[in-house]
């Protein structure tokens, strides 16, 4: 893989060392719309033909305030809290579209270090991190599940880095109503989908109870109508 979303100076999580993450792993203010203003690129959603709630979730922003990435959700709101099978967290229906632009090895905002590219893989690394954070199995127990996290982010990073093994699948969906091929990946905890749109924008996706093979993709025309 050429390189991924693991930049220099950032956290396994994605955000600047020292950040304090929000649930999703990155730094960023919850349901504010001006980080989203600020982005010098498009933010993608699920297109017209998703009729449900909308939301707001969480911009990711460099030290010099730069923002790198950032989420919009859709459908139900996810939750974290453990749940017995059959539960609440079992029957949410929702999808998470990430974007993040496409930019070349760039020199950080304060000059001190680079930054690496980022690519299909940094988006499908978003995701996976992201899917993971509004998951916590039922069965364990709050004290361990740092660790369980831990693990887990480590093995999306490593599935992140091998879009073309065994694991993942290719999907064909509308972005902009142009088909796009996206790598598709199914785990136990839910979908996760990266792909690029001719924006110059890579675009990652994850969800539960809304079935993948149904979504499509636009640039969102008014980032307000998600607060």
């Amino acid at each position: 893989m050429e390189t991924t979303s693991r930049v220099a100076g950032q956290s396994p999580q994605g955000g600047p060392e020292g950040a304090k993450p929000t649930p999703e792993g990155v730094p960023g203010a919850r349901r504010t719309v001006d980080g989203y203003l600020r982005a010098p690129f498009p933010w993608y959603g699920l297109d017209e033909a998703f009729t449900g709630p909308r939301w707001l979730m969480q911009v990711a922003l460099a030290a010099d305030g730069t923002v790198q990435h950032g989420s919009l959700g859709h459908g139900d709101e996810p939750s974290i809290r453990p749940e017995a099978p059959g539960g609440a967290a079992e029957r949410e229906r929702f999808a998470v579209v990430v974007s993040i632009p496409a930019n070349p090895v760039r020199r950080s905002g304060d000059g001190t270090g680079v930054l690496e590219a980022t690519s299909v893989s940094s988006a499908a690394w978003l995701a996976g991190s992201g899917l993971l954070s509004f998951t916590w199995p039922a069965q364990m127990d709050h004290v361990l599940r740092g660790d369980w996290l831990d693990q887990q982010t480590e093995a999306a990073w490593e599935l992140a880095d091998d879009l073309a093994g065994p694991d993942w699948s290719t999907l064909s969906l509308p972005v902009d109503g142009e088909p796009t091929e996206f790598h598709y990946r199914e785990s136990e905890f839910g979908w996760i989908l990266a792909g690029s749109a001719r924006s110059g924008v890579h675009l990652g996706a994850y969800g539960r109870g809304l079935s993948a093979y149904g979504l499509g993709f636009s640039v969102v025309k008014d980032i307000a109508s998600y607060e």
